[in-house]
Order: C-alpha cells, then structure tokens, then sequence
C-alpha cells in the first residue's frame, strides 16, 4: 500500500513537473492563433499574426539570419569540434588534461562575461559589428560542446583501431572518415544538436556582438516584448516548430537506418 502512494505521488509529481514546463509553451501557441490582440482572452482562432508575421520584413531577415548563423555555426563548430576531440585523443594526457579544461572555461563561465570579452577582443582588433561577429562568437561558443560530446565516444574507442586500419593498408584520411567517424557518429550527431540549438537561441552574446542591422530571432522578439504584439506568438511558435522538427528527424533517421540495417 505504501509503495502504491510512492508511485502515485511520483507521478503527480512527474505530471506537475511536466505542466510546468510545457504549459508555457502550449500557451504561445495557441494564443499565436489568437483573433485579438488580446495575450490573456482567446477570441477565436485566426492565421493574422502569422499573416503579419510573414509580411513583416524585419522579422523574415531575423529568421533568415538565425537559420543561417546557426547551420553554418553547427557544421564549423562540429567539423571543429571533431577534429580537435580526435587530436587530444591521440596527445599526451597531461596535454589532453589541460585542453579540456580550458575547454570546459567557455561553458562554465557565464554567457555575460563571454559576451563583455568577445564584444572588447572585436573592438580592439577593430572589426565592425555585424554577420561576421556573430558567425565568429556563435562558432566560439558552440565548439566546446562538440568536443564535450564526441570526447566521451573516443575514450571508448580501441586506441588501435586507426593503427590497425593503417597497418591494412588504409590511407590517414580513410582511416579517419570510414573507420574512426562512423564509431563515434552518436557522439557526433548530438554535439552537432547541441550547438545548433545553442545558437539557435542565443540572445545574451547574440546581443552584445551584433550591429548593422543584423538581427537574430532572439534580439528581435526582446525589442518586441517592449510593447504588446502577438505576432512574438506566432514568431515564438514557429521557433518551437523548427526545433521540434529538428528533434524529430535527428531521433527518428537513426531508428530508420537501423530496421533497414536489421533487414538487410
């Protein structure tokens, strides 16, 4: 009996926690197809704000500006990010020790100060605030969890493995791309999700590196929320949509690939 109202109150725990979560979330979206400006009575359901969404020019370059900087921040940072988890494996361990903990410092430390030196480092080296600052501070920061992800998957690795595939004939290339890669794919792919949810969603380093113009979702809907505007749930839903998609095909590709590989 005891146990029986452990589990029941697990649950309603687990279920409050749940609510708590996503009840915020389900809120945007289902205001975002509100008729009214109203953000507290739904009035019934229209697609205006998502009308006004997609005419508004400013909000359309944020999007495009925040799909770019995060797609090409994700692929530099990964193919980064790999490459160097690859070489520390493959280095003394008293230099693998110091590398991860100055790689651990960007993490660790709080986006606030990150941005205050990046935005100092670009001022000193004289470069105008813009795409480029923002590509710069989004790979920077983005990185480290690509190392973080991928390091674990190389300590599992037979350490002989790549020696084995050279001794086999395999060129250093080969022996990366056909051998090592694909064992450490997992640890890949989810420091690339990492990092691209990382800047997909970044506003504090976003805020203090950008200029000209150049806008990512995050900074827009802050300037936003000033003033009432519903069109913030309907760009705030269609971030959440990009995300979920995200997580959906990153989940479900790999169970695909492997009924495929289990029936062949």
């Amino acid at each position: 009996m005891e146990e029986k109202r452990h589990r029941i109150g697990a649950k309603l725990i687990l279920g409050i926690t749940a609510l708590f979560f996503y009840l915020p979330i389900l809120y945007i979206i289902v205001f975002s197809f509100n008729d009214s400006r109203s953000l507290t009575k739904f009035s019934g359901f229209s697609l205006r704000w998502y009308e006004k969404m997609f005419s508004d020019s400013a909000m359309m370059q944020s999007v495009v500006y925040t799909i770019v900087i995060a797609i090409l921040a994700t692929i530099i940072s990964t193919v980064a990010g790999t490459l160097a988890a690859i070489g520390l494996s493959r280095s003394r361990k008293a230099l693998r020790n110091v590398v991860e903990q100055v790689n651990n410092l960007p993490i660790m430390n709080p986006e606030i100060v990150t941005a205050i030196g990046l935005l100092m480092f670009f001022s000193a080296l004289g470069i105008n605030k813009g795409f480029t600052t923002l590509l710069l501070a989004h790979i920077m920061f983005c990185t480290p969890y690509v190392i973080l992800s991928v390091s674990p998957k190389l300590r599992s690795l037979d350490p002989n493995l790549a020696d084995a595939a050279l001794d086999l004939g395999a060129t250093p290339l080969q022996a990366l791309t056909k051998v090592i890669v694909p064992q450490i794919m997992p640890g890949i792919v989810s420091g690339a999700l990492i990092a691209f949810t990382m800047s997909f969603d970044d506003f504090i380093i976003s805020y203090f590196v950008t200029g000209n113009g150049v806008n990512n979702i995050s900074i827009l809907v802050y300037t936003m929320s000033k003033r009432v505007n519903p069109s913030i749930n309907a760009l705030s839903t269609l971030v959440i949509a990009i995300i979920t998609v995200v997580l959906i095909v990153v989940n479900v590709v790999p169970i695909i690939k492997e009924k495929r590989r289990k029936k062949v």
